[in-house]
């Protein structure tokens, strides 16, 4: 579910811009269609549906993923198996929402920032309700919006400077593996 507040500020978004080739109201329709496929997608993800996220966005060749974990960034899948261990990694998701913050639109670009929630259990670990910054960034490709790059974190609710130190030094870092249900 995209949020009021957040749909109120993709239209006062959409009215200041300056882009020449698209009216304002037909750029924010645009970025109100492209943050409910967003929104969508999510809700299907927690519930581990991958299946219907596949239908419901489309990613790039070229795609980039900062997940939340950390690590060296990655591409798209490869393969159905792996898109596969993926859905099976978020399991009984639930009350999952996609609060929008801000969105910037060019003519073959939209980026996305947002605060992604659900009730889920992620991999090893039981049911929690996880809350995640994300900034999505769609390039439009022979008349669709593709998924380019997605960066993720959970730091929605913030950290403290040792805290952040700590991970900055590795020491806290840790990629989640097979024994995790990734």
């Amino acid at each position: 579910m995209i949020s009021t507040l957040g749909l109120s500020l993709l239209a006062a978004l959409a009215l200041t811009s300056e882009t020449p080739n698209a009216s304002a109201s037909d750029e924010a329709r645009e970025i109100e269609a492209v943050a409910a496929q967003a929104a969508e997608a999510h809700a299907h993800l927690m519930r581990g549906d991958i299946a219907a996220y596949r239908r419901t966005i489309h990613i790039a060749a070229d795609f980039i993923l900062m997940d939340p974990f950390g690590g060296a960034p990655t591409g798209s899948p490869k393969s159905d198996a792996h898109w596969e261990q993926i859905g099976r990694f978020f399991q009984g998701g639930r009350d999952a929402r996609f609060d929008l913050v801000a969105s910037y639109r060019s003519d073959d670009m939209i980026v996305l920032v947002a605060n992604e929630s659900a009730h889920v259990a992620v991999g090893s670990l039981p049911a929690q309700d996880w809350t995640l910054r994300v900034t999505l960034v769609f390039r439009r490709d022979a008349g669709r919006w593709l998924l380019a790059h997605r960066h993720a974190d959970p730091l929605a609710r913030g950290i403290s400077l040792k805290d952040a130190g700590q991970i900055t030094l590795g020491s806290r870092a840790q990629k989640p593996g097979p024994e995790d249900g990734q």
